[in-house]
């Protein structure tokens, strides 16, 4: 059987500072105006649009356009960025993704893509109601 190796410090600590490798550059975060912003976003939405393609056109990244497109949609977009885009997108999103399902007084509202037992249950608890 083998000794155990000696070792110099039990319980110290270690103090790691990362520095910056000779020769890397210096990058700061891109800043991208709301005015371009709203164009990209535009362009991304226009039906049949490439989304890769649109992204590669303006040199930044397919995942940061989907993000900007994602948030249009959404009308969570700040700055004032996309806000005329932001609300034609939202109008699109809520008449092709929502359902409207009236029975008797109460207005039901739900996704298109609710599973079918979902709804039924949904459904049955607004009659019960």
């Amino acid at each position: 059987m083998s000794t155990p190796m000696p070792r110099p410090m039990s319980n110290g600590f270690v103090e790691v500072r990362a520095d910056r490798y000779e020769g890397a550059p210096h990058v700061e975060k891109r800043r991208w105006s709301d005015d371009f912003k709203a164009r990209a976003v535009a362009a991304a939405l226009e039906p049949g649009a490439n989304i890769s393609a649109i992204a590669r056109s303006l040199k930044i990244s397919p995942s940061q356009l989907f993000g900007w497109r994602r948030a249009a949609r959404r009308g969570v977009v700040g700055r004032g960025c996309c806000d005329d885009v932001a609300k034609e997108g939202q109008a699109d999103s809520d008449r092709l993704e929502r359902v409207e399902i009236e029975i008797g007084d109460a207005l039901v509202r739900v996704s298109a893509d609710i599973r079918e037992d979902d709804l039924r249950r949904l459904l049955r608890a607004v009659r019960q109601a």
